[in-house]
């Protein structure tokens, strides 16, 4: 767990040039302390301590603004930039080294049970107010454009805007 941390604070300083010192990064970045909190939540969550773990993340949205359902699996250095309104879903998988811009949803398009929202890839850089739904697949190094609706499958290294 604390190397996903140190490898997340990494991520913060090579991907923000507004970025000066690891201090400054982890005392104010939201963005890394909604993964910080996440990373607790979901070692509680993977430990059947559904009820605390449900209430960290609760304590991280009111806190950061990022909304990450402790069920969600993170991979290491994820950038979430400013943060506010970020949604990760309860059965999203978001590989290693993945930005994320404000505003976005990797979100479900069902309220059945199983796997309902995306699997994103190693790489990937997703923009501001970005929506990728449902159960698909976003390929190592794709990038989604702001404000993109995605609700297909996306290859490794595509680019996808609008509504794909």
């Amino acid at each position: 767990m604390f190397e996903n941390c140190k490898k997340d604070v990494k991520a913060v300083k090579e991907r923000d040039p507004a970025a000066r010192n690891t201090l400054e990064i982890v005392l104010f970045y939201p963005g890394l302390h909604a993964v910080w909190f996440h990373r607790i939540a979901r070692f509680l969550w993977m430990r059947n301590h559904k009820l605390i773990s449900r209430l960290i993340s609760r304590i991280s949205y009111t806190l950061n603004g990022v909304d990450i359902h402790p069920g969600a699996l993170l991979g290491s250095g994820i950038f979430i930039d400013h943060a506010s309104g970020v949604v990760i879903g309860e059965t999203a998988i978001i590989g290693n080294d993945v930005t994320i811009f404000q505003g976005a949803a990797i979100g479900g398009l069902s309220s059945k049970k199983g796997k309902r929202h995306p699997t994103i890839g190693n790489g990937v850089l997703i923009g501001a107010g970005a929506k990728v739904l449902g159960p698909i697949n976003i390929g190592d190094n794709a990038k989604i454009g702001a404000n993109a609706v995605v609700l297909r499958d996306v290859k490794n290294g595509d680019t996808v805007v609008g509504v794909h």
